[in-house]
C-alpha cells in the first residue's frame, strides 16, 4: 500500500509525486491560473446529478481566483494534476474555535477508487491539524450520495439540520463533522447513527446489526457512543435502554490498534455520565474485561460458566457486572 503523502506542517506550497503510476499524479498547491481546470472539474461533477445547475459567474465566481479566495481566509487549496490537467481538488479554511471546514472536494470519475480522494483529504486534515484544528466540518448536497459514502467511510458523521441554499439548483445540504485530535467521544443521534454505520461496521459486527441499532436510537431505546483517536474511529459503546432508570452495556469495543490508550476508559466514563441510576453488563470472563470494568468502578455480581463457545469450541464463562450512580 502506498503511504499517504504528508506536506510539511503549515505549508501548502509543496508538490508531492504519487509513485507507482505510468501517468503519475502530482499533488500541489492550487493556483489562481488553475481556474479553467477547476471550472471544468466542478462542472462535470455537478452535472452527474439531476437538477444541478452550473452558473459559475452567478454562484461560484471564486473559482476564477480560488487560491486567492482561500488565502484571504487563511485557508489552503490543493490540486491533483495529471499530464498537465487538474483531475482533483480540495480546500480547507478555519471557521473559528479550532474548527476547520473541508471545501471543494472533487475528482473526475476516472480517479474514483484509486485512493486519490483519500490522499487529498489526508492533506487537508493534516494541514488543519497542524494549524491547531481539533474538528473538521463540511457540507454536502443531499443528492451527492457517492460523496456521502466516501465521507462516512472515513469517519465523518451527519450533524445538525439540513441547510437550504436557495440557489438555482434548489440545493439542500447535509452537515458532516469529525474530531481531528485526541480522544473524543460522541453520543450519536438518529441521523449520526445512520451515517456512522460504515465506521461502526469497521470496528465490530456486521452492517445489519448497526442498521438495527441506528433504528433503535431513533426510537430512543438505544444509545450509541463512538470514539475517535486523532480523527480515526477507534471504539464504540452500545447501550440498550432497558428501563427509564437502567441501561445495559451490550458492547464495549476498541479496535486493536488503539488499545491501551484510554479509549475504553473514556467510553465507560461517558456512559456513566449519562444519568442512569444503574448500569449493567454481561461480559465474557476475560482478564481484560475484568480489569477494565473494575477500574471503572463496576462490581462483579456473578459468573455463569459455559455461557458462550469460542470459535474453536472452548467454553467461555460470562460475568455479570453492575454500576450504581455515585
Amino acid at each position: 500500500m502506498t503511504a499517504a503523502p504528508v506536506l510539511l506542517p503549515g505549508r501548502a506550497d509543496q508538490s508531492v509525486l504519487l509513485p507507482g503510476r505510468a501517468d503519475q499524479i502530482i499533488l500541489r498547491a492550487g493556483r489562481d491560473d488553475d481556474a479553467a481546470g477547476f471550472i471544468a472539474l466542478l462542472t462535470e461533477c455537478w452535472l452527474e446529478y439531476p437538477g444541478c445547475v452550473v452558473d459559475i459567474d452567478g454562484e461560484v465566481p471564486e473559482l476564477h481566483a480560488l487560491a486567492s479566495y482561500f488565502a484571504e481566509q487563511n485557508g489552503a487549496l490543493w490540486v491533483a494534476e495529471q499530464a498537465g490537467r487538474v483531475v482533483g481538488m480540495i480546500a480547507t479554511r478555519p471557521l473559528g474555535d479550532h474548527v476547520w471546514e473541508l471545501c471543494k472536494v472533487y475528482a473526475y470519475a476516472s480517479q474514483r477508487g484509486t485512493g486519490l480522494a483519500q490522499r487529498l483529504m489526508h492533506l487537508a486534515e493534516t494541514h488543519a491539524r497542524s494549524q491547531g484544528g481539533i474538528e473538521m466540518k463540511l457540507w454536502s448536497d443531499t443528492r451527492f450520495d457517492r460523496a456521502h459514502r466516501f465521507y462516512e467511510k472515513h469517519g465523518y458523521i451527519r450533524e445538525g439540520a439540513i441547510r437550504v441554499l436557495n440557489d438555482l439548483s434548489n440545493s439542500l445540504e447535509f452537515g458532516y463533522a469529525k474530531p481531528l485530535a485526541g480522544i473524543v467521544i460522541r453520543q450519536l443521534d438518529a441521523a449520526a447513527a445512520a451515517s456512522a454505520i460504515p465506521a461502526l461496521q469497521s470496528l465490530a459486527e456486521s452492517q445489519p446489526v448497526w442498521r438495527k441499532a441506528a433504528s433503535d436510537v431513533a426510537l430512543a431505546s438505544r444509545i450509541l457512543l463512538l470514539a475517535w483517536v486523532d480523527g480515526e474511529p477507534a471504539g464504540l459503546a452500545n447501550l440498550h435502554l432497558a428501563a427509564p432508570h437502567r441501561a445495559e452495556l451490550q458492547t464495549l469495543h476498541v479496535a486493536p490498534a488503539f488499545r491501551r490508550r484510554g479509549v475504553a476508559r473514556a467510553l465507560l466514563h461517558h456512559a456513566q455520565s449519562l444519568g442512569h441510576a444503574l448500569l449493567t453488563s454481561q461480559s465474557p470472563d476475560t482478564d481484560a474485561a475484568r480489569a477494565t470494568l473494575h477500574a471503572a468502578g463496576w462490581t462483579a455480581a456473578g459468573r455463569i460458566p459455559n455461557f458462550l463457545r469460542a470459535p474453536d469450541g472452548t467454553p467461555v464463562a460470562m460475568l455479570i457486572f453492575y454500576r450504581e450512580a455515585r
